[in-house]
């Protein structure tokens, strides 16, 4: 299974940018959908998650903000931020986990994605 991001880039602040990730190889069972984010010199910050029941949750400084939309069928997840702040200035990854034989769970990542945010 592989993660495959796109759409990260340069943006000025109030603007918009939408983050992409496909996952391709045989994969099922997903139950968890992320997105994760790390700025230089901060810890890996959970920004987002969907759920196989189409439960989110977002960090509190992107509420309101962003929205992370799922293709089940395409097993794709986005991430769509809107009103973007130089503070949301980092390496996004997507994550997804899955449930495999008895107790054991898969847990993909991304190769990140840079966005960068100008003041």
């Amino acid at each position: 299974v592989q993660l495959v991001e796109s759409g990260g880039g340069l943006v000025q602040a109030g603007g918009s940018l939408r983050l992409s990730c496909v996952a391709s190889g045989s994969i099922s069972s997903i139950y968890a959908m992320d997105w994760y984010r790390q700025a230089p010199g901060k810890q890996l910050e959970l920004v987002a998650i969907i759920t196989s029941g189409d439960s989110t949750n977002y960090a509190a400084s992107v509420k309101g903000r962003f929205t992370i939309p799922r293709n089940n069928s395409k097993n794709t997840v986005s991430l769509q931020m809107n009103s973007l702040k130089p503070a949301d200035t980092a390496v996004y990854s997507c994550n997804v986990k899955n449930f495999l034989v008895g107790a054991m769970r898969g847990d993909y990542w991304g190769q990140g994605t840079q966005v960068t945010v100008s003041s």
